[in-house]
This record gives structure tokens, sequence and C-alpha cells, in this order.
């Protein structure tokens, strides 16, 4: 028998980077449109944001993501902000 742990890699298991989301009520030209890229791609965009379009930004990704042990089908603000300071760096492999 396998003896089940919780420790802090449960609550916030490995973010698949790759996934497919979708970044809405972001500025596309004259519109504020979805954009649906890979999550690394939409968190990235989110940044270069100014404040009014990051407050109502919504990010969808494919499947829910598990942060803190919650699981969140849909980001916001603060949410997104979180994913942002996870983000992988230029210089890891995976």
């Amino acid at each position: 028998m396998t003896e089940a742990t919780w420790g802090d890699d449960a609550k916030t298991p490995d973010i698949d980077w790759w996934m497919s989301a979708a970044l809405e009520n972001v500025p596309r030209g004259d519109a504020d449109l979805a954009e649906v890229t890979s999550l690394e791609g939409a968190v990235r965009t989110w940044m270069t944001l100014d404040p009014e379009h990051r407050d109502a930004a919504v990010l969808t990704p494919e499947r829910p993501l598990h942060i803190d042990g919650a699981a969140h089908a849909t980001l916001a603000c603060d949410g997104i902000a979180a994913l942002a300071e996870r983000l992988p760096s230029a210089n890891d492999e995976g």
C-alpha cells in the first residue's frame, strides 16, 4: 500500500504553461477581444497591459489550474498576478 502525502507540492502541482488559454477583455485594435494562446503567452501579454485592462482581463485556461490547494477555472487580476509570479524564466527548460 502506498501512503499519500499532502505537502506544498500537492497544493500547487506543476503548471502546464503550454495548455491553451483565452485572455479576454484586452485591447485588440479598436475592440476588446479574446486572445487564445498558450497559458504562458496569455500571462506574459497580461503583464504588458495598462492597469485598467489588467483589472478588466479574465484568463480562462483549457482546464482548471491548482494554486495553493484551490482549483481555478478562470482567473482575474490577483489570480493572474499570482500566475505571473510563477512564470518560468527564459532560461528554464521544459
